[in-house]
This record gives structure tokens, C-alpha cells and sequence, in this order.
């Protein structure tokens, strides 16, 4: 079963307020009867749009509908490209990482980073080596400590399952 969508602005002969305000290229900006603000649009072979319904009185504007919602698509997806995307890096450590490795990764991180990106650290415990769960927070939070100029922990580290995790966010640029 599908219904037909009510259009998101009420058009023409959609518009139920009595009086209107009316706005338009071109047009002097004044409130008159619906019926009046209709022919004004019906005469110029354009749409009359609420673009204002909770406006005392509403305010409607004299333009083609399909322009209109066009010009919207448009700017809604301008702002939808300008939004942040935020790229999630993964590191990957052992309870028992040694210094070398440890540097290694750390140096991943700060590149991560600086590139904006956020990085969820975390350490994998397979089988027994979860009776190293204090040495896997001790390394994260080491971890955390090294990155402390460039980044901010978002989560402290937590323990799900056999991994442990930790967020940590690249800080703002001044």
C-alpha cells in the first residue's frame, strides 16, 4: 500500500490562510487576500510557495515550484559535502608489545592524527593473555600519554570481550 506524499510546501490552491503576505522578485512585499496573491501568480505564470506557514500572516512567495525545490536539493547537499567525515584508524596492540613496536604504532598514530583522523587503540588478548588485562591498560594509557599534543582521549580504555579499546580524537588546530 503506498500513499502519495503531501508535498513538503503547501502550492496554489493548497494554501488555506485567508490573507498572505507576498514576496517575490519584483514583487513589492504586501498582504493581500489568497485570492488575490493567486491571480498575482496565475498573471506572472508562476507558483505561489508557503514559505512561512506559522508567519502571522503566512508568508508567500511568487516563484516556479520546480526552481525552488531545485535551488533546495541543492543547498541541502552543499551542506551534506561540507560535513566532516571522520575516518576511524585502527592500532592494534599485543599485551606484551615491546618498546620497538610500541614506537612504531605510536609514530602511525601521530600521522593519524595529524591527518585529522581519529584512532581506536586497542589491545588483543588471545587465550590466557587476558591475566594481563592490567599490562593492556597500562600500554594504552602510555599510549594515550605519548599522543597527549596532538590528540585527546575521548574514551578510556574498556574492556569488551578479549579486546580492550580506547579512542582518541585529534585535538584542534589553533
Amino acid at each position: 500500500m503506498h500513499q502519495k506524499r503531501e508535498p513538503e510546501h503547501r502550492i496554489n490552491e493548497r494554501i488555506r490562510a485567508p490573507r498572505v503576505r507576498v514576496v517575490g522578485e519584483g514583487i513589492e512585499t504586501q498582504v493581500v487576500s489568497l485570492q488575490e496573491a493567486l491571480k498575482m501568480a496565475e498573471d506572472a505564470g508562476l507558483d505561489l510557495v508557503e514559505i512561512s506557514p506559522n508567519a502571522d500572516p503566512p508568508v508567500c512567495k511568487i516563484i516556479d515550484y520546480k526552481k525552488f525545490l531545485y535551488e533546495l536539493k541543492r543547498k541541502q547537499k552543499e551542506i551534506k559535502a561540507k560535513a566532516a567525515k571522520v575516518i576511524v584508524k585502527e592500532i592494534r596492540f599485543g599485551p606484551q608489545t615491546d618498546e620497538h613496536d610500541f614506537n612504531f604504532k605510536l609514530n602511525h598514530a601521530k600521522k593519524f592524527l595529524q591527518e585529522g583522523a581519529k584512532v581506536k587503540a586497542y589491545v588483543f588478548f588471545k587465550g590466557r593473555s587476558i591475566v594481563f588485562k592490567e599490562q593492556g591498560e597500562v600500554l594504552l594509557l602510555k599510549f594515550a600519554n605519548e599522543l597527549e599534543e596532538i590528540g585527546k582521549v575521548e574514551s578510556l580504555p574498556v574492556l569488551e570481550g578479549k579486546r580492550m579499546t580506547m579512542m582518541i580524537s585529534p585535538k584542534k588546530k589553533k
